[in-house]
């Protein structure tokens, strides 16, 4: 597969991000489960575009987009959350140049010193993808967050700066 890229969202592609987000195969896996609106998804970018500690970017694999980043700094400086998803129907093997290109914009552009990350318990997909990142699993917070229906544990991950390999990217 072609090596994507990673620039920051602009309004054109509200749309786009929104139908990804509203996927089902998507939604399931996130805290806000319900399905967003235009209306509240442009009031979030407003916010989140005027907000210093946060950048959102999309991912391009050639020139069509593929996925949804997002790092946000904490108030401790040079750590940041990250968030993430692809398209459905984005090509095999796009989680991982996704990740690779963020960690990049993280690490070398941003000159982060830690990533974190987390998943729903159930999520093992995003479990084994942190995972063979480098992340390191930091924690587990039992039964954190309520969906409306149930209790669900919440697996932490986080990565060092010193502790990523760019070069990872051309295995597994």
């Amino acid at each position: 597969m072609a090596n994507g890229n990673l620039r920051d969202m602009t309004p054109g592609d509200l749309e786009r991000v929104l139908e990804w987000r509203n996927h089902p195969d998507v939604r399931r896996y996130m805290y806000t489960r319900h399905e967003i609106g235009l209306r509240e998804h442009r009031a979030w970018f407003a916010r989140s575009t005027q907000d210093p500690s946060k950048r959102l970017m999309v991912f391009d694999v050639g020139d069509m987009p593929t996925g949804f980043v997002s790092l946000a700094s904490c108030s401790q400086g040079r750590i940041a959350d990250w968030g993430f998803y692809l398209s459905p129907d984005a090509p095999r093997g796009s989680g991982r140049e996704l990740g690779q290109a963020a960690l990049d914009c993280a690490f070398l552009e941003m000159e982060l010193h830690k990533v974190c990350g987390q998943a729903l318990a159930f999520n093992e997909k995003s479990i084994r993808f942190h995972k063979r990142l480098g992340f390191v699993q930091e924690g587990l917070l039992r039964d954190q967050h309520f969906d409306g229906c149930g209790f669900h544990s919440v697996v932490c991950f986080g990565m060092l700066r010193q502790e990523w390999q760019p070069e990872l990217g051309a295995i597994n």
